[in-house]
């Protein structure tokens, strides 16, 4: 990241914190807070039987379950789903638009990029998300939910104006609006979507989405509809998902609730013609669920605890003086690190900034759900040490002290 951006994402960091403190220490915030600490911990710790409980809840609803080991197979299952809906369509490779809402869990597993490989067209319906694609060079998002929090209303004019061939002026609305007039022409050329989501009730088969801009919306409502999701989302009730769902808001934008809280138990149905269940009315005819584990079965419990609000990175002195260096992918700051280890290995660790992190524990204190980051990169620093992966400066320093008798 450039100093400039940087410095715009600290501006917006600093305007976010003035809005989330105050309603975070609301008694009613505070009390959601101590129950969604024991949901996570609960789900993480019986996630095994959530998993199998989860598949036979999505039988019964008509859904579709697989189960990815890694990025790969999720990859793979993703391309046979689309390339039978593909062969069932009659419609050319080179065609298919695919709608596509804000997911860490896709940019995981690199969706994007692969399907794009196909030689299949990806829409991003979330408006940051879309600016970062738009940008097309270093478009890694800052933030979970504020992708483009970097990036000034000047910057994102340009991006615009220049890939879209327009002359709007630097101001948010004309803008939002002309994006919003593209992804819309886009999307209806589109039968298929895919997107993640912010938990899954097993015992219901259902999953949860949240959002403000209405976009999930229209992707689920294609006719096929593909939600890839890490394991550690499940949670027992659909009751649970939206406590998650509440905090996650309140903690990533000082908001109580979002405009849109989005629950799909199975493909579209009615059965307002004498009570007989007809399938197919307005909604996807399909919806199908992958399961990703990709290293989480190895991680620290509390690793998975994270709700995705984005809150640790917000007051992390580390990523806001270097931005999203710090991080691995799209799980950024420290907590990002530290799943760097399982999503890839130790080595990867130590690029993302295991020895970056000051261990000041900024991050806990302001993570809704109390994840012990600084301790976990304690232990994966001791773990990367056995494998003699320290950092080439703290090596010059052990050689300075056993010849010299200074690290000097």
């Amino acid at each position: 990241m450039k100093e400039e951006e940087i410095e715009s994402m600290r501006k917006v960091f600093h305007n976010l914190k003035g809005r989330i403190e105050p309603l975070i220490k609301s008694p009613k915030i505070q009390a959601l807070q101590k129950r969604v600490i024991d949901i996570r911990k609960d789900a993480i710790d019986n996630n095994e039987e959530l998993i199998a409980i989860a598949k036979e809840s999505f039988k019964e609803n008509d859904i579709d379950c697989f189960y990815a080991n890694d990025d790969e197979e999720a990859r793979e299952i993703l391309l046979d789903l689309i390339n039978e809906e593909i062969e069932k369509s009659n419609i050319d490779r080179n065609e298919v638009y695919i709608a596509k809402s804000k997911s860490n869990t896709l940019r995981e597993i690199d969706a994007s990029q692969f399907l794009e490989e196909q030689g299949m067209i990806i829409v991003e319906t979330d408006l940051g998300d879309r600016i970062l694609q738009l940008k097309k060079d270093d478009n890694s998002p800052v933030h979970p939910t504020g992708p483009a929090s970097h990036l000034t209303v000047h910057d994102i004019a340009d991006i615009v104006n220049e890939s879209m061939n327009l002359d709007l002026p630097a101001e948010p609305k004309p803008i939002m609006e002309a994006v919003r007039e593209d992804v819309l022409n886009l999307i209806d050329k589109s039968f298929i979507g895919i997107s993640g989501t912010n938990s899954i009730a097993a015992e219901d088969g259902a999953i949860l989405m949240v959002h403000n801009e209405g976009n999930i919306s229209l992707v689920q409502s294609k006719k096929l509809h593909i939600i890839v999701a890490g394991i550690d989302k499940l949670v027992p009730m659909i009751e649970d998902c939206v406590s998650i769902g509440k905090l996650e808001t309140a903690f990533a934008t000082g908001k109580p609730l979002t405009s849109y809280i989005n629950i799909v138990a199975g493909p579209s149905k009615t059965a307002d013609i004498e009570k007989k269940l007809l399938k197919n009315m307005y909604g996807a005819e399909k919806v199908a669920v992958i399961l990703l584990d990709n290293g989480r079965k190895e991680a620290f419990k509390e690793c998975l605890w994270c709700i995705g609000c984005g809150n640790c990175i917000v007051s992390c002195p580390v990523y806001n003086s270097i931005g999203n260096k710090f991080g691995f992918h799209s799980y950024l700051g420290g907590r990002g690190v530290a799943m760097s280890r399982y999503l890839k290995d130790n080595k990867v660790s130590v690029d993302s900034g295991l020895y970056m992190c000051t261990l000041c524990g900024l991050c806990t204190e302001n993570c809704p759900v109390l994840t012990p980051t600084s301790e976990i990169i304690e232990n994966l620093r001791n773990e990367t040490q056995k494998e003699g992966l320290s950092r080439e400066s703290h090596k010059k320093i052990r050689e300075n002290i056993k010849d010299k008798g200074s690290p000097y």
